[in-house]
């Protein structure tokens, strides 16, 4: 048989027609042309196997990825027209040329209706062979690159239509809790799902409120994934939301011990700024890790964790601050992990980014809502409280006033009354120094029952928090701070409970007139600052404010109850404040800083 050598690379390129791991197979049991067309493709740049018979054939698929059969009729051990159809049931992707002795049309027809490509009777032509495997081989390659192009189209169909939905979710509300963990489900199906980007695993990692380390938070592996795909494809069929159908997957790390231990200790912290997930979320940086190979060191713990030495981290961030990182690997396929999926993990990434930083919002507004309502709650619960400490205060000057302009005089006219009762005998005139000595004493103790009526009663105490009631009172004034352009800072350890046993309504009033006087030392705007420290069985509360403060001389008599000043208060406030604080064993100070006043409050810790 005439074997002329072809140009099979321009006729036939093997690039374009045959993938790197795929062979020719020939089948036949004539050794002579069977090996003459095996030399023959082999010269023209194909990779040939060969069989003798069925049974070899068999073997040969088995062993290789075959791309094309070439296969005689007569075999010995079975007609190779009656292994088309089994062929073509087990590998839907093969070609299939016949060869024969015979010539026979019907044969062929029958062949090529049972799946066969084309027939070809021998003798043939060797370059006869190469058009027909051209043309087989081409019409092969086109239906994978259409199937191919179809199952893109379909990726990028699923990609597109669940960010899409993430997108409207994200958007259309503010995300609570529980909304936040069904997108960041739904974005971890995304990515594992065979629709999507096809990871086999997919680790979610958050940092914690303080920024303090890297903690795993979900985590989707092969169960979640097979099962994204039946909920995917019903969600198609009943055209309904791709979160009303989230409802049906369970949480994979909760059934998985391999998945939930590793989110259990993926935990990093902070401070290891080196760790390369710290470090691609901090650096805001994607990295490809290879076969435990990345452009960063990689952390020894982190694959052993993993158990897989190339997966991709993808940082989650947002504008105000890194929120954590996605971790993905092919960990059961062990496929390759290209450039393009990186890409597409990082768009996934994005919609993380944007869900969560949704929910912190949220959260904060949340927040803010309850501390006006708390504020508007202590406002009307209190607003008495403000009216009373007015006029207290005015009451407590106007009273010091009267007892100090006229208790002395009216004590000393019926002082000299009562000398001139013993040393006159005169009825008459004993009966007018009567009148006047009765009187006398009436005012003084007039002057006595004012005077007690703005004095404090014994406090009634009993064990409470401390740090929620000076908070209470510092949002009571905050529409004064607020009008008077003073910002305020409150520093309390909130993460322990500091208990005092205290007159709560008395407490209060003490810190209410202390703020109150430091706001009215900053009419024209300035910082109040709180703080509060636990020392040695005693709690110090320290009120500081940036007002005009006190002169030294002015500074001695500030708790006088006499004594007043427009810069700081009246001294009836002050002295009510000392005494309070006495009545409950502390002590309470006052002293010029370098910018304002600062006072000190030091109360016994209950118990």
């Amino acid at each position: 048989m005439n074997k002329p050598v072809a140009n099979f690379n321009h006729d036939l390129p093997a690039a374009q027609l045959l993938r790197d791991d795929e062979v020719i197979l020939l089948v036949d049991d004539d050794r002579m042309i069977r090996e003459s067309i095996a030399e023959f493709l082999r010269e023209n740049g194909l990779p040939v196997i060969e069989a003798d018979s069925a049974a070899a054939l068999r073997q040969r698929l088995g062993e290789f990825n075959v791309a094309l059969v070439l296969l005689d009729i007569g075999l010995p051990d079975q007609p190779g027209s009656t292994l088309i159809p089994e062929l073509m049931a087990a590998e839907p992707d093969l070609a299939i040329i016949m060869l024969s002795g015979v010539a026979d049309i019907q044969v062929a027809i029958d062949c090529i209706r049972s799946g066969a490509e084309d027939y070809l009777a021998k003798p043939v032509k060797f370059n006869e062979i190469l058009v027909v495997m051209r043309q087989a081989l081409t019409k092969r390659r086109l239906v994978y690159d259409n199937r191919k192009y179809q199952e893109d189209l379909e990726q990028a169909n699923f990609r597109f239509q669940l960010l899409h939905q993430l997108s409207l979710k994200i958007n259309s509300v503010y995300l609570t809790t529980t909304e936040l963990d069904k997108v960041l489900h739904a974005i971890l199906v995304g990515i594992t799902a065979n629709e999507g980007l096809r990871f086999n695993r997919a680790f979610l990692a958050l940092f914690d409120e303080a920024q303090e380390y890297l903690q795993g938070r979900l985590a989707i592996g092969p169960s979640c994934r097979d099962e994204a795909a039946h909920i995917w494809a019903e969600m198609q069929q009943k055209e309904i939301s791709f979160f009303d159908m989230l409802g049906g997957l369970h949480d994979c790390a909760a059934h998985d011990n391999t998945l939930n231990n590793i989110v259990e200790r993926l935990h990093v912290p902070v401070s290891n700024d080196q760790h390369i997930l710290i470090r691609s979320a901090m650096e805001r940086r994607s990295f490809l890790v290879g076969n435990g190979q990345a452009a960063v060191p990689v952390d020894q713990d982190l694959l052993e964790l993993l158990g897989q030495g190339t997966f991709v981290i993808v940082p989650l961030f947002s504008p105000r601050a890194a929120l954590g990182v996605i971790v993905a690997d092919n960990y059961v396929t062990g496929n390759p992990i290209s450039d393009n999926d990186l890409s597409m993990l990082e768009l996934f990434a994005s919609q993380v980014s944007l869900a969560i930083e949704h929910s912190k919002l949220h959260s904060e507004m949340q927040h803010k809502i309850v501390e006006l309502e708390q504020l508007n709650h202590e406002l009307d619960k209190n607003k008495d409280l403000l009216v009373e400490a007015e006029r207290y205060s005015a009451l407590g000057q106007m009273a010091a006033q009267m007892v100090h302009v006229l208790r002395n005089p009216i004590t000393s006219i019926g002082g000299v009354c009562r000398i001139l009762l013993k040393k006159v005998s005169d009825p008459e005139w004993k009966r007018y120094l009567d009148v006047v000595v009765s009187e006398t004493a009436r005012l003084e103790s007039t002057l006595g029952e004012l005077f007690d009526f703005v004095s404090l009663a014994e406090p009634d105490k009993s064990v409470k928090s401390l740090y929620p009631l000076i908070r209470k009172t510092v949002l009571l004034v905050q529409p004064t701070m607020l009008k008077h352009n003073i910002t305020w800072q409150v520093d309390l350890d909130d993460s322990r409970e500091v208990l005092v046993n205290m007159d709560s309504r008395q407490i209060r009033q003490m810190f209410l007139h202390i703020i109150r006087n430091a706001l009215e030392a900053m009419e024209q705007g300035g910082q109040l600052q709180v703080t509060a420290e636990v020392v040695d069985g005693w709690v110090v509360v320290r009120i500081s404010d940036t007002g005009l403060g006190l002169s030294d001389a002015s500074l001695t008599r500030a708790r006088d109850p006499f004594f007043t000043t427009k810069t700081y208060g009246s001294g009836m406030g002050l002295a009510m404040v000392d005494r309070i604080v006495e009545s409950h064993g502390g002590t309470f100070m006052l002293s010029r800083k370098q910018e304002g006043m600062e006072a000190v409050v030091e109360l016994p810790l209950a118990g």
